[in-house]
């Protein structure tokens, strides 16, 4: 996992190089896109996004396409980015009900917290992994979000899912899709790594 990401940085940071040459730097858009694949043609990813509205995107040369896997909470590190969702649960503390941990190129995504529709009452939280605490059952993750921290407790049994990698076969017609694309002032979308359905887990959606 520690060599992906460093991998995967340098995709993503060439893409930002590449259309900022021709263009103002700061004139790309993140864009979060969840949608599903329609077509690939060569460097063309035609898909329908969540909201139904169809979306062409330019993929780099060199584009990325990574899966998710499933992990154990052993295998999350102090230092990892990380989305946790979550409901209150005693001792000031929150019990995870999923752990999502990103490569390095995802750090700062939606970083902080939101309410969550996984169930009744869950939060989401998109943050770094301060430190780990050894649990009778699992760990306890503790999460550096807007200056303080929250207590996530993570048993045995949830559900942890890490960024691997992938191939250009993911995307398949049908395939789920989430994208992080630059959007320029044309209207046109660019985008060097995406996250596709591997194995039926599909990515954040």
């Amino acid at each position: 996992m520690r060599t992906l990401p460093l991998l995967i940085a340098g995709v993503f940071v060439g893409l930002l190089a590449g259309p900022a040459s021709a263009q103002n730097p700061s004139a790309g858009t993140p864009t979060e896109i969840r949608g599903t694949v329609e077509a690939l043609h060569g460097p063309t990813l035609s898909l329908r996004s969540r909201d139904g509205q169809r979306q062409t995107i330019a993929l780099a040369p060199t584009f990325t396409v990574l899966g998710m896997a499933k992990k154990s909470v052993d295998d999350v590190l102090t230092g990892d980015y990380v989305t946790v969702i979550g409901r209150p649960a005693p001792a000031a503390k929150m019990q995870a009900i999923e752990v999502r941990v990103y490569p390095e190129s995802m750090r700062g995504l939606r970083e902080g917290r939101a309410p969550a529709n996984l169930a009744p009452g869950s939060v989401v939280t998109n943050a770094t992994v301060a430190s780990l605490t050894k649990a009778a059952d699992g760990q306890v993750l503790r999460l550096r979000v807007g200056g303080g921290g929250q207590n996530y407790s993570v048993g045995s049994d949830v559900p942890v899912l890490s960024c691997v990698r992938g191939d250009a076969s993911l995307l398949k017609p049908g395939a789920a899709v989430y994208i992080t694309a630059l959007k320029w002032p044309d209207g046109s979308l660019t985008e060097a790594q995406l996250i596709a359905d591997k194995d039926g887990i599909k990515p954040p959606y």
